[in-house]
């Protein structure tokens, strides 16, 4: 029997027919890609979409889109009364001038809405697990409510040390509240879910995945870890609720703050509002302030896609670039963008001296490769960068002279800049910037210096490597 093929001509005529579609979707993509994105992103998809056009297409409709959909936008745009009264209340509690610092405080409010508060107390938590009995303790504390958002609640020893002290919360008649991201969750989200349902926790996702919403940009995540006790104490900064080697061969280093005083009540206020874009249930309609406990003066910085501005990302590139003495960048996740490395580079060549510490352990591969590719401009620009060696150093914090200290959840990366919901806490006083700065120092003496012709001698198949994951850095 032989075999029937289709004629020359239908295949000429699906032929022609692909190459319409592919040329339609390289052209398309010049006019629609460009729109409302960095020229680093927009030249990387552009590229994806040449090379790879039908599969570089289906791609871009998935995550392509630097925006929620419009359904978010008018949720959020509801909460301005809110977020105006809570404001107010705040207010009330500012300082009274606060010196060189007074322009800072006055952008970020701007770009937040959330003033800066004096009376707060603020303690540093860099030890893993004493972090977490330190939370558990103040859960077993609490009389009133229990509001935990994060971006991993794990169902492994730690994760479950925190859902028994929310049981014995509710058994007290406490009201337990948790936000997690089933993306960050992912492999344990339904067992977490589970428990905490099933001891009471009032537990929802946030920012769910769906395929049937394909508006809905599935890879723009909460990435937020806020933890409040009774709306008087606050917890912020990089740690997740899971065990610190939940990797194989890695553990985890992080830097957490515990708070009392006024700025809780601006923590509050992001899970409230939070909390109803994800239910439309507002837990309070006004946030009470707690009395001052301290003399610290702090501000909530939040950011992300509902917000006008890239708060984080704005903030840090402007204070670079009015830096006198000193800057120190603590992240593991460097993924810098025109923007900042054009701040970094100016403010060396103002003398200023200019670090980045990052971790030696990687648990990324592609974006430890795309990070490294920035290496070399940095370090012969006279920016010292630092490898922290034994552990991944997940913390993420910020000093700048004795101006500004940032602990918080955002790295210094694309992603954090424009896609993930972020929180920062900004620090005013030079003693609490003091306590920052000595954590740092003893980051970097147990740091390894990278230096400039050792970095250059490394293998050719490194470079290309970085090379290739630079190209697609901005869609980190």
């Amino acid at each position: 029997m032989i075999a029937a093929f289709p004629p020359v001509s239908s295949l000429l005529s699906w032929g022609t027919a692909y190459v319409i579609v592919i040329w339609t979707i390289r052209l398309g993509s010049i006019v629609f890609v460009p729109l409302r994105r960095s020229p680093q992103a927009a030249a990387s998809w552009l590229l994806l979409i040449v090379f790879l056009p039908i599969p570089g297409l289906l791609v871009y409709l998935a995550i392509g889109r630097p925006t929620f959909p419009k359904w978010r936008a008018n949720r959020f745009a509801k909460l301005t009364p809110f977020f105006v009264d809570t404001a107010s209340r705040l207010a009330e509690h500012a300082p009274s001038g606060h010196g060189n610092a007074q322009d800072i405080i006055d952008l970020a409010t701007r770009l937040c809405g959330l003033p800066a508060v004096g009376g707060n107390e603020i303690k540093f938590l860099d030890v893993y697990d004493e972090m977490i009995d330190r939370l558990v303790a103040d859960i077993d504390m609490a009389r009133q409510h229990v509001r935990l958002l994060v971006y991993i609640f794990a169902d492994d020893c730690t994760g479950r040390k925190i859902v028994a002290a929310l049981a014995r919360a509710v058994a007290r008649g406490v009201v337990c509240n948790v936000l997690l991201d089933p993306v960050g969750s992912r492999s344990w989200r339904r067992r977490t879910l589970t428990a905490l349902r099933g001891a009471g926790v009032d537990a929802r996702e946030t920012l769910s995945v769906t395929l049937w919403r394909p508006r809905d940009r599935n890879d723009m995540r909460n990435h937020r870890k806020l933890f409040i006790i009774d709306g008087l104490i606050g917890y912020a900064g990089s740690q997740n609720l899971i065990a610190k080697d939940f990797r194989p061969r890695i553990t985890n280093l992080e830097m957490e703050v515990r708070v009392t005083g006024p700025v809780v009540a601006a923590m509050t206020s992001i899970f409230i509002a939070d909390w109803f874009m994800e239910t439309e249930i507002m837990l309070q309609a006004v946030v009470v302030v707690p009395q001052p406990t301290g003399t610290t003066v702090s501000q909530l910085l939040p950011s992300g896609a509902t917000y006008r501005l890239s708060g984080f990302e704005t903030l840090l590139v402007w204070q670079i670039h009015n830096a006198r003495h000193r800057v120190i960048l603590t992240t593991p996740y460097f993924i810098p963008n025109a923007a900042l490395i054009s701040a970094m580079r100016t403010a060396v060549a103002r003398s200023v001296e200019v670090v980045l510490i990052v971790s030696a352990v990687a648990d990324q591969k592609l974006v430890r490769l795309a990070q490294c590719s920035y290496y070399d401009d940095l370090l012969s620009a006279g920016v010292q960068i630092y490898l922290f060696g034994h552990y991944l150093l997940h913390a993420k914090n910020v000093s700048i002279d004795s101006r500004l200290g940032i602990v918080g959840s955002s790295n210094v990366d694309i992603r954090s800049f424009k896609l993930n919901e972020e929180v920062s806490l900004l620090l005013f006083d030079a003693p609490t910037i003091a306590e920052l700065q000595v954590l740092q120092a003893h980051a970097l003496a147990q740091s390894q210096a990278i230096d400039l012709q050792t970095w250059r001698r490394r293998p050719m198949l490194h470079r290309v490597g970085e090379g290739l994951a630079r190209l697609v850095s901005p869609l980190l």
